[in-house]
């Protein structure tokens, strides 16, 4: 596919998708919150190298290789802002699942994904402008669609902050309550949010499907890196063994789905963008089981040897 026509691709949403896209990023959000509860945190007392470490890895770590690999590729615009939007974005709640399957430090992955969370709300929109404009190309198509800046940064704000305020309040002061929703709030959150994937990729599916080819490899490299950086990361602060495979994939599992929704209700749903995260969102999954399947292949060697 030309590169020029997927940077000028916008998936258009109706004002009731517009309303649906912004329903299910509260659902998500609302739904994480719920679930934070101040146990997570404690391993900021009992270890706190490990913890800043891990969180450093996420929210600058993975950034900033992103920034390397869009500098060393040089893909279209809409593909390179994408992939910065995705690193950008917290870990995903997938990631303490599969530290679980691999025999991981569950723990530590859920208070990585805990922190995450939290320092999203306010982080993210401002990474995604500062890291973009390192890049000139993403920079430029910030300007070509005229995005203000301020704007973005109090809305995505306001959209990530009120349903984690609200979620984390009802969690602390209706402990059982949030528990009996959260589930639910989840699920809700992730069929509308499916529901939207569906009806982009039905309306698109010419044009994304002649994009894979450029598309698909990308993901495969950027996420590959990520799971890369995070093993390294733990090995860099001397951590465990089980520590390391949480940490592998705290970095390598991020909240796509947060992604898509910034990029459609705040970006004009930039094609190339909007179908790195999409793919992101497959992929990641399918490369953190073949990685559990690696770590347990390992754990039974080592048990026979």
């Amino acid at each position: 596919m030309d590169a020029a026509a997927l940077d000028q691709l916008r998936i258009v949403l109706d004002p009731a998708g517009q309303a649906g896209v912004a329903l299910a990023l509260f659902l998500l959000v609302f739904s994480v919150a719920l679930g934070l509860r101040l146990a997570d945190f404690l391993i900021l007392r009992d270890r706190p190298l490990q913890f800043l470490g891990g969180v450093a890895a996420q929210t600058v770590g993975l950034p900033l290789l992103t920034l390397l690999l869009v500098m060393l590729l040089r893909p279209p615009p809409s593909i390179a802002l994408g992939m910065i939007v995705v690193a950008c974005c917290p870990g995903g709640a997938s990631s303490n699942f599969l530290t679980y399957l691999a025999r991981g430090n569950v723990a530590y992955s859920v208070s990585l994904t805990a922190a995450s969370s939290m320092i999203a709300a306010f982080f993210t929109p401002l990474s995604i402008l500062l890291w973009s404009r390192f890049y000139e190309p993403t920079a430029s198509l910030l300007r070509s669609i005229d995005v203000d800046a301020g704007a973005f940064l109090l809305q995505t704000t306001i959209l990530l902050a009120a349903p984690l305020v609200l979620g984390m309040g009802l969690a602390h002061w209706r402990p059982g309550f949030a528990e009996a929703i959260r589930r639910r709030a989840g699920q809700a959150g992730a069929l509308m949010l499916g529901g939207v994937i569906v009806y982009g990729t039905i309306q698109f599916f010419p044009i994304l499907i002649g994009a894979a080819g450029l598309i698909t490899p990308i993901v495969v490299l950027h996420n590959g890196s990520a799971f890369a950086l995070g093993a390294l990361a733990g090995r860099l602060m001397g951590a465990d063994r089980a520590t390391r495979r949480a940490l592998t994939f705290e970095v390598g599992i991020q909240n796509s789905g947060l992604a898509l929704v910034i990029l459609l209700s705040q970006l004009q749903g930039l094609g190339g963008a909007a179908a790195i995260a999409a793919v992101w969102g497959v992929w990641h999954l399918i490369a953190g089981g073949i990685i559990v399947l690696l770590f347990r292949r390992l754990d039974r060697r080592e048990g026979s040897a």
